[in-house]
């Protein structure tokens, strides 16, 4: 964890280089993007769905990757983007799914912790994190990595850079940013100690940040074994909201983005029903505060390290040890 602003400020300083790169594989105007992914990596690709829609205008979409390795689909992609996620680049369904979207016309990339790995073997392009090692289990500095690795893939594939929501200026501050909320773990303490020997939570958020919440959910169930969820703060409107009673927490996350007021709305609805609702956000007084400095588009990077934080800090409550927990291993074989 405490490696991610060296990590951050490694990543910022190779921006020119990487967008370079991924633009000569680029479509000129894509029809659409496809991000193929499992886990951690699946959780920066919902971030990176928002990023890149935001960049191209095109859709995007997160693959199913049965339907090519189980299903044996093969279509049409000439004139699309595939982008493969993978912190190790070995598990073997990403590779086969990624190396068929490009035998079906697609441009391909990667993005991974391993320059040398499979996954970078079958793309036309690589974005390497170069995070270093990373020995614990749940994903830190190398899932980070990949969100800020989808902001730089973002600003290669913009025509105006006017409709991300960051300015160049704002890679500058991120890893200091990232730095103080590492020096700051009390908050986290704080949360942990609220939810206590709570079975269950829901993390709730809308837009940019969703992938940030289902981020912090599966932190939350590999290191700690609480049932945590992650959800769109309106899906979860739409029926499932009927859990919240008794006192069940809800972590909402907010950076002050176009969705701000659909959280304070589902935190009333909360209150409302009984449950307990926690807050991460950048205003005073939230349970896990964000810096102001960071924008909507580059604040999943701290709503992640406070979700680290939290795990850390509720794994210890509970006994457990959150480098190692429940015998998980830090590569998983899918394919």
């Amino acid at each position: 964890m405490a490696e991610q602003p060296r990590v951050l400020e490694a990543l910022a300083a190779r921006r020119g280089e990487l967008t370079a790169r991924v633009r000569a594989v680029l479509p000129p105007a894509p029809a659409g993007v496809v991000l193929v992914a499992r886990g951690s990596s699946d959780n920066a690709a919902v971030y990176g769905r928002y990023v890149l829609e935001l960049a191209t205008g095109r859709p995007v979409a997160l693959a199913a990757p049965s339907l090519v390795t189980r299903y044996h689909l093969h279509g049409d992609l000439e004139g699309w983007l595939a982008v493969g996620v993978s912190q190790s680049g070995r598990t073997p369904e990403i590779v086969t799914v990624l190396e068929q979207l490009g035998a079906s016309g697609a441009r391909t990339i990667a993005i991974t912790n391993a320059a040398d790995s499979p996954l970078a073997d079958v793309a036309q392009a690589t974005i390497d994190t170069a995070a270093g090692d990373e020995l614990a289990v749940p994903a830190t500095k190398t899932v980070t990595a990949q969100v800020a690795a989808f902001a730089v893939l973002g600003e290669a594939a913009a025509h105006d850079p006017a409709r991300l929501p960051w300015t160049a200026g704002d890679w500058d501050g991120l890893p200091g940013a990232v730095a103080d909320l590492l020096a700051d773990p009390e908050p986290a303490r704080r949360t942990a100690a609220a939810i206590g020997d709570a079975p269950g939570l829901v993390v709730a958020a809308r837009g940019i940040l969703l992938g940030a919440a289902l981020e912090t959910a599966l932190k939350l169930k590999e290191t700690t074994a609480i049932l945590a969820e992650g959800a769109s703060a309106a899906d979860f409107l739409h029926g499932p909201i009927a859990v919240v009673r008794d006192g069940l927490p809800v972590l909402t996350l907010s950076s002050g983005g176009p969705a701000a007021g659909d959280l304070d709305d589902l935190a009333a609805e909360v209150r409302r029903r009984g449950g307990r609702v926690l807050t991460c956000a950048a205003h005073a007084g939230a349970d896990l505060p964000l810096p102001a400095s960071v924008p909507e588009g580059l604040a999943s990077v701290g709503v992640i390290v406070r979700a680290q934080q939290l795990a850390h800090a509720l794994a210890l409550d509970r006994g457990i040890d959150p480098d190692a927990p429940f015998g998980l291993s830090k590569v998983t074989i899918t394919r």
